[in-house]
């Protein structure tokens, strides 16, 4: 059967936003998870006896097995198309939470953490094939907002729902509740398959065709490929450093008490949240996107600079960690309609899921190793180096994503 004889169903705006809803609940689905663990360490860490760097290594077991699964799933993705492949992270992750709940050793959190993370590797690779494929191109800009936007949500949601049930019932009952959800999830994509069908056979069908299409590692030999990758690697490991470490390291350079310093998170990724909902009309109105997130990334950078001086007065560090956080969300949208065009600039739309799997490991990798370089730098009380840190890594990722934009743009015109 040839890819013209399946139904295009992409100008239809209803269509639109089923899919671009169905992704975005299955994406915050697995942000939610990525906080399966924390909320719940005042509870684990006394019952299992557990130190901060036992329970932290959970954290690491779901970043690096999700990070690995992440770079592999996509070909898993492009080979059998994107919705089974969905189907199982989502399940997998409610398996995981099942096995947390029944957890009586350290061994078994391990190994609830990993399955968190295997199942969390599917997310980018599925998701982005699926609104890819499926969500017409003028519409693909908000798609791609509401995607990150859900993750957001996913976040926000995960601690006072996990910390709620076990302070109001115990926390074997909060991880049951988070299999809940899972499942719950995975039965309204079920009840929806159909909305999700085209995909899948679009990239089986175009696969089978792939007699002169290039190899499958082909992409690896992609410079703009691992400019992408070390895109995220670059702009997640300045988040890392503001997930794990803003509320004590804007305690120390400006003296803000506990609560306040912990607002300046909760700022940071509200001003986020709201980045991304304007950056998705701007990806849907403008094609230079790597010029936007220069724009986004460097106000982010310098707004980090700014706060590293330790001159602010306190008042302001709560606005301007908004700040902060509007420029890096307005900026997700566009990143990755970045992707999409480096991609397709040389493989094809075949290509989306090993793609997007491989530079989207990045994010894992940057949050995994984030902490290890600047725990100890703020064991040794270089706080508002961290925060200059912020800046120097912003402005790294905005350089490279000018340089994946501009070999985009050459690919382009090179081809017409």
């Amino acid at each position: 059967m040839s890819t013209s004889s399946i139904a295009d169903p992409r100008q239809d705006p209803s269509r639109d936003v089923e899919v671009i809803s169905l992704v975005g609940l299955a994406h915050g689905t697995s942000h939610f998870f990525h906080l399966l663990l924390p909320p719940l360490f005042p509870w684990l860490m006394p019952e299992f006896g557990l130190s901060y760097t036992q329970a932290g290594f959970l954290m690491t077991v779901f970043f690096v097995v999700s990070g690995i699964g992440q770079a592999l799933a996509g070909f898993v993705v492009d080979r059998i198309g994107a919705r089974p492949v969905l189907f199982f992270g989502v399940g997998l992750l409610a398996v995981s939470a099942l096995v947390l709940g029944l957890a009586q050793s350290y061994p078994v959190l391990v190994l609830a953490a990993a399955l968190a993370g295997t199942g969390n590797s599917i997310f980018h690779p599925a998701d982005f094939t699926l609104l890819n494929q499926r969500v017409s191109a003028a519409r693909l800009g908000h798609a791609f907002s509401v995607h990150g936007l859900s993750g957001n949500l996913g976040w926000a949601a995960a601690p006072v729902f996990m910390a709620g049930i076990a302070a109001a019932s115990n926390w074997h009952v909060a991880a049951f509740c988070a299999a809940a959800v899972g499942f719950v999830v995975l039965a309204l994509l079920a009840l929806r398959r159909d909305a999700l069908e085209d995909a899948a056979r679009l990239v089986t069908t175009q696969s089978a065709q792939g007699a002169t299409a290039p190899h499958q590692l082909a992409f690896l030999r992609s410079g703009a490929v691992w400019l992408c990758f070390g895109f995220f690697f670059l702009v997640t490991g300045a988040f890392g450093i503001l997930q794990n470490y803003a509320p004590a390291i804007l305690g120390e350079v400006y003296g803000l008490p506990l609560v306040l310093a912990t607002a300046g998170l909760t700022a940071y990724l509200l001003g986020s949240a709201a980045g991304m909902i304007v950056g998705g009309f701007v990806a849907s109105r403008r094609s230079d996107s790597d010029r936007v997130i220069a724009w986004a990334l460097g106000g982010a950078a310098l707004t980090a600079l700014l706060l590293a001086s330790g001159t602010m007065p306190a008042w302001l560090v709560l606005p301007l960690m908004a700040l902060m956080g509007f420029g890096v969300g307005c900026a997700g949208p566009n990143r990755d309609l970045l992707v999409r065009r480096a991609a397709t600039a040389q493989f094809g739309k075949t290509s989306y899921g090993r793609v997007y799997g491989f530079v989207y490991s990045g994010l894992d990798i940057g949050l995994a190793v984030s902490p290890l370089i600047f725990g100890p730098m703020l064991d040794a009380g270089q706080f508002t180096a961290a925060l200059a840190g912020v800046a120097v890594l912003q402005v790294a990722a905005l350089l490279s994503a000018l340089w994946v934009g501009h070999g985009a743009r050459g690919a382009v015109t090179t081809q017409a």
